[in-house]
């Protein structure tokens, strides 16, 4: 017997056998050819040819979707109908580049033309044209790219080491070196933090609080909107003395300003400030690891008062129907951002179980796929 067999138990259940059963059939080139020819298999299997194609195609599919919006077509094509000439000379590019770069975007239902010579937005095109956190994502991810193109020695470098991704992270880092330059991180997080605290907003009753703070709060955009719907709660950001003054600057000379305190720290090192019966964490645990989320629950815990809540929200793993976003997309971003890890569910109430709170609900959401929530009271 190999030395790999050793650690393969010898009593296998029925889904063990299921699976190694169905990879012999499925892996059969024989009936690959029967299942196409075969009328009452030919539907599935097109369907599981052309997923496999999609996942040998994907990255050429998301270096066009970047095109698209990099070069500024998305919101050109968005104010109306455009000539294949007018979109030349928009994207700088040649006739023969143009139709080749416009096919392939119809193809993707970018773009389509619903009469020839004149092209706008198809339906998916249309629908990413109002979502600027998509967007922005879609650029910040060529460093995503830079750091795939060798994905063996990505993954040779435990936690990213020297990736384009952990120094564009850099408050993620283990030294925190670099946190002089917080703008492009704060700006991409501005851009897409919406995408995720949309998400709870309509679910969660925030008057219920006298006093919320928000950790890793940023530029204050979620404190804001929350200000909106809940006019008599006290709110308050933690986050580092460089990412601070971004909030400051947001409120100066705004009503708002008397309302929002800021409280300037590193949740790796400072204690969470007290006082608040609601403390939120926006899209922050999941891009950091085990032992730092451990230890900022279990700080957060402290903090608040007998009955305070701790409000989650962020992507998670193992979401039903999203299951490549979490442990796919998140899984090889964060590796390669150099910090955290996407986590299930399950994983995160285990975890604040053992910080000390007491009960840990989930609260439904509009799109699991962009982001679930979980309030756990103390």
């Amino acid at each position: 017997m190999s030395r790999s067999d050793d650690n393969i138990p010898l009593q296998r259940n029925w889904r063990t056998w299921w699976v190694l059963r169905r990879n012999r059939i499925l892996g059969s080139a024989a009936f690959q050819k029967w299942a196409a020819k075969t009328p009452i298999f030919r539907t599935v299997a097109r369907r599981k040819a052309a997923q496999q194609f999609d996942l040998i195609a994907g990255f050429v599919y998301t270096q066009i979707l970047y095109v698209f919006v990099q070069s500024g077509l998305i919101n050109y094509l968005r104010e109306g109908l455009r000539s294949d000439s007018d979109i030349a000379a928009f994207a700088e590019l040649n006739s023969q580049a143009t139709d080749r770069i416009l096919r392939a975007g119809a193809a993707l239902d970018i773009v389509e033309s619903p009469q020839h010579g004149l092209w706008t937005l198809g339906e998916t095109g249309a629908a990413l044209s109002a979502n600027d956190g998509a967007m922005a994502m879609i650029r910040h991810h060529q460093l995503l790219y830079q750091d795939m193109a060798d994905p063996f020695a990505l993954l040779s470098r435990q936690g990213g080491q020297n990736s384009a991704l952990s120094q564009f992270w850099t408050y993620a880092s283990k030294s925190e070196a670099g946190t002089k330059d917080s703008q492009p991180y704060s700006d991409l997080m501005a851009a897409t933090q919406p995408m995720i605290w949309q998400q709870i907003l309509p679910q969660y009753d925030f008057s219920r609080h006298h006093r919320m703070l928000d950790v890793g709060g940023g530029s204050g955009a979620f404190a804001e909107a929350v200000s909106q719907i809940a006019p008599t709660l006290e709110l308050a950001i933690f986050d580092l003395p460089d990412v601070v003054p971004l909030a400051e600057s947001r409120f100066a000379d705004r009503p708002l300003d008397r309302r929002v305190v800021t409280h300037a720290g590193s949740f790796r090192h400072d204690p969470v400030p007290g006082g608040y019966d609601l403390i939120t964490l926006i899209r922050i645990l999941h891009d950091h690891d085990d032992a730092v989320v451990d230890a900022l629950i279990r700080n957060i815990h402290q903090a608040l008062p007998e009955g305070g809540r701790l409000l989650i929200v962020e992507p998670m793993a193992e979401t039903k129907g999203a299951e490549p976003m979490g442990d796919g997309y998140f899984g090889l971003y964060l590796w390669a951002m150099g910090s955290g890890r996407p986590r299930s569910v399950a994983e995160n109430r285990e975890m604040l179980g053992k910080a000390g709170f007491s009960s840990v609900r989930e609260i439904g959401t509009d799109l699991p796929i962009i982001a679930k929530a979980l309030v756990a009271i103390k």
